[in-house]
């Protein structure tokens, strides 16, 4: 390792070139990369609800149909507006009226069905535009951002791919300002923490090469979830500043006795290399176990988060090491006095009352870890987003006119008779909940020549071996009504056609319940077992995992049971992801509190003393390390329009906080009363003490 490190050390120059120079190529792959905004893309392919969508998609092209609601608009305006609409790059069809019949003839003589499906309240019909691309494709994008511009007054403009522009015009508007407030939280954090007054910059700085490194390689994955590309910047700063905190404090030590600042940083580099990727491990791992995932999104988010980690940990001690000698003067002429203490009198205090911190602590955990299972989780992906945006309000409003608050796609096999799936459309109707059937069967009847139809008619409801039936739901998606709606229509269908699909939000949102209440039971449990295992190669001990990993899911539960006192409702993912996180994250500052704890009995201190000193001289690192993470994402929670993004951040940097805490209080007092069960558990674990010697 020391030949490394000198070699680190003597080319410091080549090493910042070079690295500078690879920000250029990782800066095109991160623009290049592209971003997925439909978190039910993730769900598992064999579904039938995934099936039947990618069908829609590549088959029937209407997994990105928007629609349009238009009120009072004369027919002449409406028939304008169509043509423009036809005519913009992406647009395969804009489906109304004039498609089938003469507009001029009365709605009166039209068939029920399909009065009911074009025509609603308030004097409003409806245009169905369907899109070429996917939901989330740059032409289905850019393709809604143009029918946007040429919409008339009265119109407003609904369906899921317009919901995901705007969830991404308000991602990249936001993006920015995520970067901003993290960052500067940080350095607010770290100039209050650090005694260099310019330190804070150089972190920053040395921090900037494995971000954009992490979100460059990001380009050779399929695609990267908006969720990850948001939280990715922010969690990266939080749990990797450690690095960088560790290596400056040793290379400041190493300095006292060193003979050149070139010879305290080899040795800086020597002795934080074994800790920092030790270290690191355990939060690697965290990430990593959200590959366990069914839903995929969890193995986006696990990959790109332990990318980055590792990546922080290659960059902390090749990069930085250049960056501190380069500005160590700087460094050493801007000084100021440090506002985090060492925690003295607390230290005192936890030493002194062992038994009664761990009784207190206890009884207040208790009652956060029986209420966590009782907190209300909500899977309505829209109903994380602001309700102002126009696709959410576009898509509100053909519930309004249409009673079209969800709609169902059913897909039977083509050999079935036309007078099956009229009586099967009739089955559907008389659904609770079921506002509207159509077919092309129900519109022409049995024995009508199909030929004789318009081409796009055959195109949307009969096509790949395949009939469509439509039936749209008063119900909103994810509800425990639409959920047995769902059920009651599948089974409908396979009792029509074995093979047949119900696939649409809904059948896929329930799809989603299902398989994250698989989900959060398994990341949990992968997530503790891999720190488990790390921790206990660590430290070659039985006892020493248990109780770290118990202290840090002393401080999840409490941080998952206080939604359910304050009345709030978590979105599904940052139930499952923030245990994963917040255990990886966090456990490292057990992990320094233990490590010092032990080299405190190694010196010959009884427990008591032992526990007393770890808490001292850990206090400051821990405390920096845990304000740091909290003001990474915080800044995130208080400014996101997203609720999503809003409630994942905002739990994250109150779990940092709450770890923090239980380590700094629980743990110290924990391992002093445990020391005898540690000792008998634990490979050469230093020899009791008595309280007298």
């Amino acid at each position: 390792m020391k030949k490394l490190a000198q070699a680190i050390v003597r080319l410091r120059k080549w090493i910042l070139i070079a690295a500078i120079l690879l920000l250029i190529p990782s800066a095109v792959g991160a623009v290049a990369t592209r971003i997925n905004y439909d978190i039910l893309s993730y769900l598992p392919p064999e579904l039938d609800s995934r099936i039947g969508q990618l069908i829609l998609e590549e088959d029937y092209q209407l997994a990105s149909t928007s629609m349009i609601t238009v009120e009072g608009l004369p027919t002449h305006e409406l028939l304008a507006m169509k043509a423009d609409i036809d005519q913009i790059p992406g647009v395969l069809q804009t489906f109304w009226l004039s498609d089938v019949v003469d507009p001029a003839i009365p709605k009166e003589m039209l068939p029920a069905d399909v009065q009911k499906f074009l025509f609603g309240k308030n004097d409003s019909t409806i245009l169905i535009v369907r899109l070429g691309g996917s939901s989330v494709s740059e032409e289905t994008m850019e393709a809604v951002i143009q029918i946007k511009k040429v919409l008339r007054r009265d119109c407003f403009f609904g369906g899921i791919s317009v919901i995901f522009e705007d969830t991404k015009a308000l991602v990249t508007q936001e993006m920015p300002l995520y970067l901003l407030l993290g960052g500067g939280a940080c350095l607010l954090v770290l100039f209050l923490a650090l005694e260099g007054t310019i330190t804070p910059l150089l972190f920053m700085a040395g921090l900037l090469f494995p971000l954009v490194y992490n979100f460059g390689t990001n380009f050779f994955l399929k695609d990267v979830c908006f969720i990850t590309e948001a939280l990715a910047a922010v969690l990266q700063l939080g749990v990797t500043m450690d690095f960088s905190i560790f290596l400056l404090h040793r290379y400041k030590e190493e300095k006292e006795n060193a003979a050149s600042n070139e010879e305290a940083m080899v040795g800086a580099i020597c002795k934080t290399t074994t800790s920092i990727a030790a270290s690191s491990l355990t939060t690697i791992a965290g990430f990593l176990a959200l590959c366990a995932m069914r839903l995929t999104l969890g193995r986006d988010i696990g990959v790109v988060m332990a990318k980055g980690v590792a990546l922080g940990v290659v960059c902390t001690i090749v990069i930085l090491p250049a960056l501190i000698l380069f500005f160590d003067r700087q460094v050493e002429k801007y000084q100021h006095r440090t506002f985090v203490p060492k925690l003295t009198r607390l230290s005192h205090f936890v030493s002194r009352h062992p038994v009664g911190v761990l009784v207190v602590s206890i009884v207040l955990i208790i009652p956060f870890a029986l209420a966590q299972s009782k907190t209300n989780v909500y899977y309505a992906l829209f109903d994380a987003l602001p309700q102002d945006m126009p696709g959410i309000a576009g898509t509100a409003k053909l519930g309004e006119d249409f009673g079209m608050v969800t709609n169902h796609f059913i897909l039977v096999h083509d050999d079935l008779t036309a007078t099956q799936v009229s009586d099967l459309c009739d089955e559907v109707a008389a659904v609770d909940g079921i506002t509207q059937v159509v077919s092309l069967d129900s519109i022409t009847g049995p024995g009508f020549p199909t030929e004789i139809l318009p081409d796009g008619i055959l195109d949307i409801l009969q096509n790949a071996g395949y009939k469509l039936i439509l039936a749209n739901g008063s119900y909103k998606a994810g509800s425990d009504a639409v959920n047995a709606q769902v059920e009651q229509l599948n089974a409908l269908v396979k009792a029509a056609d074995p093979e047949g699909l119900l696939t649409g939000e809904s059948a896929m949102t329930k799809d989603l319940i299902e398989v994250a209440a698989d989900d959060f039971a398994n990341v949990n449990v992968w997530s503790i077992l891999a720190v488990l295992v790390i921790i206990l190669i660590s430290f070659r001990s039985l006892s020493i995992p248990i109780i770290l990993v118990a202290s840090i899911e002393a401080a999840i539960a409490i941080n998952l049971g206080i939604p359910y006192f304050t009345g709030a409702s978590l979105p599904f993912i940052a139930n499952i992801i923030l245990g994963t996180i917040q255990l990886g994250a966090t456990v490292d500052y057990s992990i320094l509190m233990t490590t010092r704890y032990r080299e405190e009995r190694a010196f010959g201190r009884t427990p008591r003393a032992a526990a007393q000193q770890a808490l001292e001289q850990c206090s400051q690192s821990i405390l920096t390390s845990g304000l740091t993470f909290f003001a990474a994402t915080f800044g995130v929670a208080v400014i996101s329009k997203i609720e999503l993004m809003r409630c994942i951040c905002l739990l994250i940097s109150r779990g940092a906080l709450i770890s923090t805490a239980v380590i700094l209080i629980v743990l110290p007092a924990a391992l002093m009363l445990l020391d005898g069960v540690i000792r008998r558990t634990t490979l050469r674990w230093p020899a009791e003490v008595s309280e007298k010697e």
